[in-house]
This record gives C-alpha cells, sequence and structure tokens, in this order.
C-alpha cells in the first residue's frame, strides 16, 4: 500500500476530499501538506519509539587496528607505545540501540563490554587509567568510542629455527545490534526516512499507519478521537505480538520437566515422554 493510497483512505475516514496525488501542487495544498507532515510524524512514530521491530534491526561490526609501535632508538630511548583506532563512526542509518544491545568482542562473546552512561565518568575513568577488563564503551557525538583499543590482525610469521612458525591472529572486532532510521521504501529506489514521491511504501504494517493517522489527524482538528486512537492501539498491539511471538506451548509436563516449546530438541533431553 503506497503512501497515496494510505492518504486515500485517512482523507475517506475524516471526511477531507480524495486527493489525486500528494506531492503533485504540494506547496499550494494545504490539506496534503498536513497529510504529508502526519504521514512523516506517525511513520516515524510508529518505527522508532513502540518497540524493536524485526525489519528495522540491523547489526554493525567495528575491526580493531591496534598495534605496538617500536620504541625510537638512543638517545630518545622512548618505550614502545600501544595506538590504535577508538573511535568509530556510527552507521549512517543508525537510529538507537536496541532496548536490550550489548556490544561485544570477539575475543569474548559471552561478556558483553561495559556501558558507561555518563560522559564525566567516562573521562575520569580514561584520566585515572581505570577500565573493565571486558572492555568499555560509550556513544558521544554520532561516534562509538571503544576502549581499550581493540587489536589489529597479526599475520603469521613462517618458522625460523629455532623459532617455531606463528600462526597468523584476527583482529579483535566488536559487534551490536541497533534499530535503523529508515523506515520508508522509496520509490525511487533504496530506503529513506521520510516520503518523498506517491509511490514510497512503509516498511511496516501501512495499516498501522493509516489508523494511527486517522485518530491524530481527528485529534488535531478537536474531534472525537477516543474510538479511533483504541482501534490503532489494538492494531498495533496485534502487529507487535505477531512480530517477536512467544514459543508456542504444544504439551504439558510435570514442573519438573519444564515446559516443551516447539522448535529442534535440544541435545541431551532425552526422547520425549
Amino acid at each position: 500500500m503506497t503512501i497515496l493510497t494510505v492518504v486515500k483512505d485517512v482523507c475517506a475516514a475524516v471526511g477531507v476530499a480524495l486527493p489525486g496525488s500528494v506531492f503533485a501542487s504540494l506547496n499550494a495544498n494545504r490539506t496534503m501538506q498536513e497529510m504529508l507532515a502526519l504521514a512523516n510524524e506517525m511513520a516515524q512514530r510508529i518505527a522508532y519509539d513502540t518497540r524493536d521491530w524485526q525489519m528495522l534491526m540491523k547489526s554493525v561490526t567495528f575491526t580493531g587496528d591496534g598495534h605496538w609501535v617500536p620504541p625510537l632508538p638512543p638517545p630518545v630511548g622512548v618505550t614502545s607505545v600501544w595506538t590504535g583506532t577508538s573511535e568509530f563512526t556510527l552507521p549512517a542509518d543508525y537510529r538507537r540501540m536496541l532496548l536490550n544491545s550489548n556490544v561485544r568482542r570477539s575475543t569474548d562473546a559471552n561478556q558483553p563490554m561495559r556501558f558507561i552512561s555518563d560522559y564525566d565518568e567516562w573521562l575520569w575513568r580514561r584520566a585515572q587509567a581505570v577500565d573493565d577488563g571486558r572492555g568499555e564503551w560509550i556513544i558521544v557525538g554520532g561516534r562509538m568510542i571503544i576502549w581499550p583499543v581493540m587489536a589489529g590482525f597479526i599475520p603469521a610469521v613462517p618458522a625460523a629455527p629455532p623459532v617455531p612458525a606463528t600462526p597468523a591472529v584476527p583482529a579483535v572486532t566488536a559487534t551490536f545490534p541497533y534499530l535503523e532510521r529508515n523506515c520508508i521504501t522509496l520509490a525511487s529506489g533504496g530506503y529513506g526516512d521520510r516520503f518523498m514521491a506517491d509511490g514510497d511504501l512503509f516498511r511496516l504494517d501501512e495499516r498501522i499507519l493509516k489508523l494511527g493517522m486517522i485518530w491524530q489527524w481527528k485529534a488535531l482538528k478537536g474531534s472525537p478521537y477516543a474510538e479511533d486512537m483504541g482501534t490503532y492501539s489494538d492494531a498495533i498491539a496485534t502487529a507487535m505480538g505477531k512480530d517477536k511471538p512467544s514459543p508456542i506451548i504444544i504439551g504439558r509436563l510435570p514442573s519438573s520437566h519444564g515446559v516443551r516449546v516447539s522448535g529442534p530438541w535440544p541435545a541431551g533431553w532425552g526422547p520425549l515422554p
């Protein structure tokens, strides 16, 4: 369902003349200006504010390049220095972290790095040379800062008797999931966070967008909207349940056996009773 179709349905529900186009003569059409602004606001509200939609989940991996800088020869005599990239630019389509996001290093996937929420604390920890053994991270100015610096790729070293060969060591990486900002499929190709043409599509359920626009339009115009908002709330709650369903219980067992769920039976659990 294109944005033009959604707007036509909304116009029919709120008693506004149906348009032939949302964007044609937009500058001279106050009603379509309001409809477009409302469509963009409601689409972003649904996509970003209600939950972590599976459709908009992505992940990114940052690769370390840390290395030792050899000491300078005498008379300078400076010792080796560990250096490398500690600040990584967030993806262009990054909107926010997921509600349960963790940043995990490839060297310890079981223990996520520690999130430091306060920038002043972050600066204090760096000044005092205090850090968590799992690593630490913070987001500042559109960049993720990871400390300590992650090690880069170490190439293999061939054997040189009596010294044995040393295998290559991959670079340390940090991976995390996030919610992308591009909730619109553009008719011109690609994705965006705003409607740009009549043929653009909302990447989530268009019916939720339509129902949300209807109640919000009525609210903005001072018309009764409680029933319409209730219909919207029911629809989005249903969509959220379908988006991340709970495990399906396929039978009952004594409480000592736990709950049986659909899916592959874990190794070591034995046959079904």
